[in-house]
């Protein structure tokens, strides 16, 4: 068994070319639309094969949402970032006694390419009008039931690029609160369990690493 040893974690070639090579032909067999309510709730059955030949049946449920983007504003000189606050009801039914949640900024794609859709977001969100978005990584954030791809970007904000109050489309009755808050708050929010939102602490964590704000 080879073993390979970086930056102190001890990983087994061996156990990771098995599991690559464990589930292979997969068929998705039966596709049963389970809600199309809001978006898509399906009832997937699909067939594999192990490397020794041997076919498996699953079953599995899969959210289809579409895909999305999030984007971290930062402002160099003030060592500051945009954040938003915004009620979320799955995570007041799940332990948050407000429902409450400090976010970055997001929104899904609605068949945009991920920069036309941040940039749009930005602006009904926070209020800013971003001149320069860079994108930095995609990511699925819930890969065990949720088909979404999160695109993440990072974008430089001033003054001067203050277009709005943000807040939302009053139409969707978002009710967002438009948050500026020095970086280095930010990520002690997280330590303190203040931010709990995956995406805003990778974009933190992000900026942080990189030296950026």
């Amino acid at each position: 068994m080879i073993i390979v040893e970086e930056a102190g974690w001890f990983i087994s070639v061996y156990r990771l070319v098995w599991l690559f090579y464990m589930m292979k032909d997969i068929q998705i067999v039966q596709s049963d639309i389970l809600s199309d309510n809001w978006y898509t709730l399906k009832k997937i059955r699909y067939q594999y094969l192990e490397d020794d030949g041997t076919q498996h049946t699953q079953t599995r449920e899969v959210y289809d949402r579409g895909n999305g983007a999030t984007i971290l504003l930062y402002n160099k000189e003030q060592k500051t970032v945009i954040l938003t606050r915004q009620f979320r009801l799955p995570a007041f039914v799940n332990g948050n006694k407000e429902g409450m949640l400090i976010e970055a900024c997001a929104g899904l794609l609605d068949k945009d390419n991920p920069e036309d859709c941040i940039r749009r977001e930005t602006e009904e969100e926070t209020g800013y009008q971003v001149t320069d978005v860079r994108k930095i990584f995609e990511a699925y954030m819930s890969p065990g039931s949720v088909t979404e791809i999160l695109h993440f970007f990072i974008a430089e904000y001033t003054a001067a690029m203050k277009v709005n109050e943000g807040g939302g489309i009053a139409a969707e009755q978002e009710n967002i609160e438009v948050l500026e808050i020095p970086v280095q708050q930010a990520v002690e929010m997280i330590s303190s369990g203040e931010i709990r939102d995956a995406k805003t602490i990778m974009l933190l964590q992000y900026v942080q690493l990189h030296a950026i704000v």
